[in-house]
């Protein structure tokens, strides 16, 4: 069994549906990954998790593989979410603009490359527009060649934060058909892992919950590298949602103290850093208490590199497909 682990190189893909208030649905798109159009089982492929929350109306499915056969898995997932799903009828406060609204696959084993993962990132979507002839797709990171522009330039450039209108002309996809009011538009790409980390606060004020998440954002003085943020009213609270960013690079300090901010693993032999979940919400509770409010949970979606890498490995090799069923479903 060591030796299988050892032979296999690992890729994940965090996939984002826009759909969490329908089980049924949710779990059919997470099943779709593990079996191929002739109705036989991807022995290779494990769903490790889903993570629904009801207000965003948004699901994380972890689908993890053999970089080499991963794209087979993912492709199979996003057709089945297109057919089941209708951005017409959506209806949450999270932002998104598609029916799978991201498909980002990042490297797990040490000897798998973002060059490696963008490969896989654009022949998914090559497939997509045969497979899914309404859907329409945009590329970032090392999906996007020449110029690997982040998600975060790309989601700006095409107006992510602000859905009134999909078809608006400021928006069009980089393959496939004209945007349409039931598919919307895909990001697909590759990167560095990137984690969700949301922290709630205990407190309805949104306004509060918005200035926590642009001290902590990355871009802003003082902010954390490599994070994102973004505040929402979720369940009578307000609650930070955070994606966590790797860099490349060793962390900043040798001091014990300092390195427990951080957490490093290896891409093709080089180091990559992104600060802890741990740290994050020490951080943002730090943040709270200066307007005199408390943090009342954090849910990390997903898991770590690290965990997601170890989990896939037992996964496959005990060949549990279903693995997120031994976690049960994880929702908000």
């Amino acid at each position: 069994m060591a030796s299988q682990k050892l032979s296999l190189r690992l890729a994940v893909c965090l996939l984002n549906i826009s759909e969490a208030r329908k089980k049924d649905v949710v779990e059919r798109v997470a099943k779709a990954a593990l079996w191929n159009n002739q109705g036989e089982k991807k022995i290779q492929t494990t769903v490790l998790n889903i993570f629904s929350d009801y207000d965003y109306n948004r699901s994380v499915i972890t689908i993890a593989g053999p970089v080499e056969t991963l794209g087979n898995s993912v492709l199979t997932a996003c057709v089945e979410a297109f057919h089941l799903i209708d951005m017409n009828a959506h209806v949450g406060i999270h932002p998104c603009l598609g029916a799978v609204d991201l498909v980002p696959i990042y490297p797990l084993s040490d000897s798998v490359s973002l060059e490696e993962c963008g490969r896989v990132a654009c022949d998914v979507a090559e497939k997509l527009t045969l497979d899914v002839p309404d859907c329409s797709l945009f590329y970032f990171g090392y999906a996007d060649q020449p110029l690997k522009r982040t998600l975060v330039q790309r989601r700006k450039e095409l107006k992510w934060f602000n859905r009134s209108s999909l078809k608006g002309t400021e928006r069009k996809a980089d393959v496939g058909a004209a945007i349409s009011s039931r598919c919307g538009l895909t990001g697909v790409g590759a990167s560095p892992y990137v984690m969700n980390c949301n922290v709630t606060i205990d407190a309805q004020d949104l306004n509060v919950g918005q200035q926590i998440a642009c001290a902590v954002r990355g871009a802003n003085v003082g902010g954390l590298a490599g994070i994102q943020a973004m505040a929402f009213p979720h369940e009578g609270t307000v609650e930070i949602a955070c994606n966590v960013e790797s860099w490349k690079g060793e962390t900043s300090s040798p001091l014990t103290e300092e390195k427990e901010k951080h957490i490093s693993y290896c891409i093709q032999g080089e180091e990559y850093v992104y600060f802890s979940p741990s740290y994050i919400e020490k951080h943002i509770k730090k943040l709270a208490n200066n307007f005199g409010v408390a943090t009342v949970g954090t849910a990390l979606i997903g898991f770590t590199p690290q965990r997601c890498k170890n989990l896939a490995e037992k996964a496959i090799g005990e060949g549990t497909g279903e693995f997120w069923k031994k976690r049960k479903v994880l929702t908000m």
